[in-house]
């Protein structure tokens, strides 16, 4: 998986109508490419597209398979949940209501997606209302609707101006980020990665029931809240700066689990590199298909990841059967 991030990121590096050879491009990361436009070209606009998807994809990726080991479901990921919607909701209640996407205020729509996503709904069902795992997914999907429908009425009262800039960002765009998003982003995926390695073996004990894991001392209760928390802090920050981005979360954990299991201490760092892996492809499509047109990448992931998911999905019947 580590080879196939590096041969896409490289890919990602060439590709486009710029075309130059993969050691100038590679010297023009560090500013020594012997053209100064190739230097301009890969510092300031290919190398921070790579590196935002990554990033995201990174980060898609792990929560995903978090969630799908929390809710004992292979369908939960942040966009089955809601959790996507709900960030997408807050961040477009920012755009349009707050104008922070005419101020340019990237904390203000990430802290607003935040809030909108379904960590205080998660929380209050899973500790209030002490329902099960499988009726917090149903729960995602009724909110997944509900803010999708509220996204709407947002759109509806829009001004020409606001509703293209949240149109423009519900297509998903991985080319306008900042260096400094990148690096707030990568820190809070690196920060959410660490904490869910350091628990990986509390996921492995929720796969025999949650019956053994409470015998072997793991406070279950907490663990799933605490979690859910730092997957919708997480996927709403990615959100917050990219857009909506569907099936990565779903799709890349399932890929993983093929080859290595369900032992979290693999398929967690393997969630990571298959989820920026398959981001960085799916750019890189999005981009080369009908060059010099960039296609939306949320289309793209969309198109892409639902066939090679109903594949998964066939083929795990056909193993069962």
């Amino acid at each position: 998986l580590g080879v196939i991030l590096l041969a896409s990121a490289v890919l990602s590096l060439w590709a486009g109508s710029y075309e130059t050879p993969v050691g100038e491009l590679l010297k023009g990361i560090f500013g020594q490419a012997s053209d100064e436009k190739i230097n301009i070209v890969v510092r300031n606009v290919r190398l921070p597209r790579i590196c935002t998807a990554a990033a995201a994809g990174a980060g898609l990726g792990v929560t995903g398979c978090i969630l799908q080991a929390i809710l004992n479901n292979p369908l939960a990921s942040a966009s089955t949940l809601g959790v996507s919607q709900g960030a997408g909701f807050g961040a477009a209640f920012a755009i349009i209501i707050l104008g922070a996407g005419a101020s340019g205020s990237g904390l203000g729509v990430s802290f607003c997606a935040f809030v909108g996503s379904v960590a205080v709904v998660i929380f209050a069902l899973s500790k209030f209302r002490q329902v099960s795992a499988e009726s917090i997914v149903l729960a995602g999907v009724a909110i997944s609707s509900m803010f999708t429908g509220a996204t709407t009425l947002l759109q509806y009262f829009a001004d020409e101006v606001e509703l293209a800039t949240l149109v423009f960002w519900t297509f998903g765009d991985l080319g306008s980020t900042t260096w400094g998003e990148i690096r707030f982003m990568a820190v809070v995926v690196l920060a959410a990665s660490l904490y869910f390695l350091f628990h990986r073996w509390d996921y492995n004990a929720l796969q025999s029931g949650t019956e053994t894991a409470i015998s072997l001392g793991i406070r279950v209760r907490r663990l799933m809240i605490v979690n859910m928390l730092v997957c919708c802090f997480t996927a709403s920050t990615i959100v917050s700066y990219i857009g909506l981005i569907n099936f990565i979360g779903l799709v890349a954990p399932h890929i993983v689990r093929m080859v290595v299991g369900n032992n979290h201490v693999y398929l967690i760092p393997g969630s990571l590199l298959a989820g920026a892996s398959l981001l960085l492809l799916g750019d890189l499509f999005a981009r080369t298909v009908v060059s010099p047109v960039i296609l939306p990448i949320g289309a793209i992931t969309s198109f892409l990841g639902a066939p090679l998911f109903l594949y998964l999905l066939f083929k795990g019947e056909k193993q069962k059967c």
